[in-house]
C-alpha cells in the first residue's frame, strides 16, 4: 500500500491540553473530520503515493530518531481512508457522486445560513439593516456607468467585520441596485488553482442569484475544461463568495442579477519567481474574456478579500503594540495602492514583503484592479479584528469603492 493524502485543510490545534492536527476536506466528500495526535501526524509527510508503510516506518525512525510501530501507521491509513482523505479509487468514486449531486441541484445552497448568519430572510434583513443603520457612511450617488465599478468587500464573518461590510455596501447601494452583471472574485482558501469555476446558481435566504452560464463557459474555454472545474466542489463550502453574495442580494432588496462566481487561487509562486501575474498567459486570457463581456453593460466587479492574518493563530509571533503599528503601516501601503487604482503597485508591495502578513485577498484585489483599468479607490471602513482568545492574533479588513478615471 502506497497511501497518498488528498489536498486537505490541515490545522494544528490543542485538544484536552494535547497537540493534535485537525484534518478537514475542502471538497467535503464527507462531513467527517479527523484529529491525529501531533507526533503520529508527522508520518503523514511520507504519504506521497510512492512510499510503502514499511518504508515510512524506516524513514520516520531515521528522521526523528524514534521508533514507530507499523501497526500504528496502518491504523492511521485505515482512518484516513474511512474519512475519504486519501487519493484513491474509493475517494474518486465518492467525488464523482458528490459532484453529480451538486451539479444536478437547482442551486448551490448557502453553506453558512443558520450558522454565520440567519437562515430566514426576515432575520437576515434585520441583522444587515442594523449594521447599515449604525454606519454613518453616505450612499454614493455619483455613478458613471460608462466604465465598470468595483468594490473590495471583506469576507470575514459578519460578527467581526459587520461594520466594514456596512461601510462599503452602504456606499455602493446604488451600484448594487443598478448593476446588470456582477463578477465575484473570491479568495480560494483551500485551492492552488489560479481560477476555479462553477456553473451553479447561488442561493441566499432572499432567493436565487443566477450564474451567467454562457460567460462561465467562455472562461472555461480559455482555462481548459478540466482545470476550470477540477476544484469545483470547493465552491460548496467556500465562504468568500457566499458572504459577499448575501450582501449583494440584500442591497438589491432580493432582486436577482446575473453573477459570475470565480474562486481565485494563490499568487504565491509570483512572490519568488520574479514574474508578475500580469505576465501570466492564463491571467491575461481570463481578463480578456471578462473585459469583452463587460462592454456595453453596467458591470460591478467585487473583490472578496481580507488583508493581514498575523499572530500565533497564523503561525507567527504574538502581536504587541509595536507589531500592531507596523501592521497598520503595511496595510496603509496597500490601501494607498488601491486608492491609486494601481494593480502593479499593489502587487509590488505584496511581492516585496513576500506576503509576510498573509494577505488573503491578493488575487481578488489584483484582478479587480486589472479589470477596471484606470480607476480611483475610496476607502470604506477599516478594522483590526481579534483572531484568538488572547487577542495576540488579528485579521485586518477594509472596504473600497473603485470608480473609473478615464481622464487620467
Amino acid at each position: 500500500m502506497y497511501p497518498k493524502l488528498r489536498q486537505l485543510d490541515i490545522r494544528p490545534i490543542i485538544h484536552d491540553e494535547h497537540p493534535y492536527i485537525l484534518l478537514r476536506d475542502p471538497q467535503r466528500l464527507t462531513d467527517q473530520q479527523l484529529l491525529v495526535p501531533q507526533p503520529l501526524a508527522s508520518v503523514m509527510a511520507f504519504f506521497d503515493g510512492q512510499t510503502s508503510i514499511d518504508a515510512m516506518v524506516a524513514a520516520f525512525r531515521q528522521r526523528y530518531r524514534m521508533a514507530l510501530p507499523a501497526a500504528a501507521v496502518s491504523e492511521l491509513v485505515e482512518a484516513l481512508d474511512a474519512a475519504m482523505l486519501l487519493e484513491n479509487e474509493r475517494a474518486a468514486a465518492r467525488r464523482a457522486e458528490v459532484l453529480h449531486d451538486y451539479r444536478a441541484a437547482p442551486y448551490r445552497p448557502p453553506a453558512l445560513a443558520g450558522a454565520g448568519y440567519p437562515a430566514d430572510a426576515q432575520g437576515l434583513w434585520s441583522l444587515l439593516q442594523e449594521y447599515l443603520e449604525n454606519c454613518d457612511t453616505a450612499a454614493d450617488d455619483d455613478i458613471d456607468w460608462s466604465q465598470p465599478v468595483g468594490l473590495l468587500s471583506p469576507h470575514i464573518d459578519y460578527a467581526r467585520g459587520g461594520a466594514v461590510y456596512a461601510h462599503v455596501w452602504k456606499r455602493a447601494a446604488q451600484v448594487a441596485r443598478e448593476a446588470e452583471l456582477v463578477i465575484l472574485l473570491g479568495t480560494d482558501h483551500y485551492g492552488a488553482d489560479l481560477f476555479t469555476l462553477t456553473r451553479q446558481n447561488f442561493a441566499t435566504p432572499y432567493g436565487i442569484l443566477p450564474t451567467d452560464a454562457s460567460l462561465v463557459e467562455q472562461l472555461a474555454a480559455v482555462i481548459g475544461e478540466e482545470a476550470a472545474y477540477a476544484g469545483e466542489l470547493r465552491h460548496r463550502g467556500e465562504h468568500s463568495l457566499e458572504l459577499v453574495a448575501v450582501w449583494l442580494h440584500h442591497m438589491r432588496a432580493g432582486q436577482p442579477v446575473p453573477i459570475v462566481p470565480i474562486l481565485t487561487g494563490s499568487f504565491h509562486p509570483f512572490m519568488f519567481n520574479g514574474a508578475t501575474p500580469a505576465s501570466d498567459p492564463m491571467v491575461a486570457a481570463v481578463l480578456a474574456v471578462l473585459r469583452a463581456a463587460m462592454v456595453g453593460r453596467r458591470v460591478l466587479v467585487v473583490a472578496s478579500g481580507d488583508l493581514a492574518h498575523v499572530g500565533p493563530a497564523f503561525g507567527g509571533a504574538p502581536l504587541d503594540g509595536v507589531a500592531r503599528r507596523v501592521l497598520r503601516q503595511a496595510d496603509a501601503a496597500l490601501i494607498a495602492a488601491m486608492r491609486a487604482g494601481d494593480a502593479g503597485q499593489f502587487f509590488g508591495a505584496i511581492q516585496q514583503a513576500q506576503n509576510a502578513n498573509n494577505v488573503c485577498g491578493v488575487a481578488p484585489i489584483y484582478l479587480t484592479l486589472q479589470l477596471l483599468g484606470k480607476c480611483q479607490g475610496a476607502q470604506a471602513g477599516y478594522a483590526i479584528c481579534p483572531a484568538d482568545a488572547q487577542n495576540t492574533s488579528v485579521v485586518s479588513v477594509t472596504g473600497m469603492v473603485f470608480k473609473g478615471n478615464a481622464g487620467t
